[in-house]
């Protein structure tokens, strides 16, 4: 049995402070390096970045043996780890996690060319010791915001999620309560776009501004990097990169087609964790805080049980929706104002883009959507629609129903509604739409 367990330092295994890692060669000469990151595997075994350091690497072949000391961030406590070298992993899901972490500091650091990962090393830890500081440290508060009991919690959110009846519910109780019995207050939820390889922001909540619409490329930042890796990624203390948060902020609203992904000023902790289902990456849930290190791995778990939820749950109302009957369109109500005022929708069929009085709206499927509607109403002042309907006609050119078309129009939806404008939509009843319509339209295709 280790002297100080490694459950109790997995806060010094995030990666914020470097860690030291000594080595000796076969003539007992040391060798120092520092390390990037230090990976809690399980009570008995941590993984090690694998880089660039060919002297650590040759004196771990000769010896298998090698000592670390790793800090916490929090308060600086320090603890030395007595390690037995046991194999290296290039794939799998440590190497994955890892890799995924690594790309996310890359955009941190501005270092990519120096944050290569080349392997995980698996280490058994034979001993692990605290070193006692030579002045007093500071303890670490305890938390007092009442996040406790996470198993139970967590167990009881999933139990009123699974009782929501509809996506769109799910989507904003979700959120809600990660903020009510978490106090997660700082969260969204995007949704994956695989034509576009891009995430569009469907539900947020603690901004602003909701930001529907709002894309972020697979790849681009902590959101993007756990999209593309399709692993959870976890930054506990951005004070050192506020230069990314910035940048990340600003190309957000690079230009008239972009809509500001809504962010918190100066966040100092986020995590992103991916929402997979049957094997498909449905979207991602992200949330963020104005504290440091306000996301534990507690916290990490809550998340993955919430995204892992929502995304069956996006995925089994989209199925029931296939499978379900098409009611009657009810009769249609007014639908327009009194004021008929002219305005101006131009569609773009080679991205799906829609621009209203040279504003842009939205585009991919909500966008080809939105022209249906507009050149229905237009050609015939028809308003009512139904999913099926929608699925069925090969002229929308929609993808595989697995992309769920409920939650592109509930994107849709709110975001006609969130812009204001002319245009809007309602949900008469499940697998219905109805166009809402104030002035008349003048429809033009750009780039036939």
């Amino acid at each position: 049995m280790l002297s100080v367990p490694l459950e109790a330092i997995r806060e010094s295994l995030e990666g914020i402070m470097p860690s030291v890692i000594a080595t000796s060669d076969a003539a007992g000469m040391p060798n120092i390096s520092y390390l990037s990151q230090v990976h809690y595997i399980d009570s008995e075994h941590v993984g090690l970045s694998n880089q660039f350091f060919s002297k650590t690497a040759a004196n771990i072949e000769i010896t298998g043996r090698a000592k670390l000391v790793v800090l916490d961030g929090r308060n600086g406590m320090q603890h030395v780890l007595d390690l037995v070298f046991e194999r290296s992993v290039r794939s799998g899901e440590i190497f994955e996690r890892l890799a995924a972490q690594f790309d996310v500091m890359s955009g941190l650091q501005e270092t990519s060319h120096m944050l290569a990962l080349r392997a995980v090393d698996i280490y058994r830890v034979e001993e692990c010791s605290r070193i006692d500081p030579v002045a007093p440290l500071e303890p670490v508060p305890l938390p007092t915001d009442g996040r406790d009991n996470y198993l139970w919690q967590a167990a009881a959110a999933a139990g009123a999620l699974a009782e929501v009846g509809d996506a769109e519910t799910l989507l904003d109780a979700s959120l809600a309560l990660l903020s009510e019995r978490f106090d997660i207050g700082h969260a969204m939820i995007l949704v994956a776009d695989h034509e576009t390889n891009r995430l569009v922001t469907v539900a947020s909540r603690g901004y602003p501004h909701f930001g529907f619409g709002a894309e972020i490329a697979f790849g681009e930042g902590i959101i993007g990097v756990a999209a593309a890796r399709r692993q959870t990624v976890r930054i506990p203390d951005l004070r050192r990169s506020r230069r990314y948060v910035s940048a990340i902020a600003a190309s957000t609203a690079a230009n008239r087609e972009e809509i500001p992904v809504p962010m918190i000023e100066e966040p100092q902790s986020q995590v992103a964790v991916p929402m997979i289902a049957a094997g498909r990456l449905i979207g991602v849930v992200f949330a963020e805080s104005e504290k440091s290190f306000d996301f534990s791995h507690d916290e990490e778990a809550v998340l993955r049980i919430i995204a892992a939820q929502v995304a069956s749950g996006l995925v089994n109302f989209e199925l029931a929706d296939v499978s379900g009957e098409a009611r009657a369109p009810s009769a249609p109500p007014q639908t327009h104002s009194g004021d008929r005022t002219e305005f101006r929708f131009q569609f773009f069929p080679h991205d799906g883009g829609v621009f209203i009085d040279n504003e842009y709206v939205i585009r991919g499927v909500p966008g080809r959507l939105l022209h249906h509607f507009v050149s229905s109403y237009v050609q015939t002042g028809r308003t009512e629609f139904s999913n099926r309907e929608i699925r069925r006609d090969r002229r929308l050119n929609l993808p595989d129903f697995k992309d769920n078309l409920e939650t592109r129009l509930i994107l849709l939806r709110r975001r006609l509604e969130e812009r204001g404008g002319p245009l809007r939509l309602e949900r008469p009843e499940r697998g219905q739409i109805r166009l809402v319509i104030d002035g008349r339209p003048e429809i033009s295709v750009s780039g036939e």
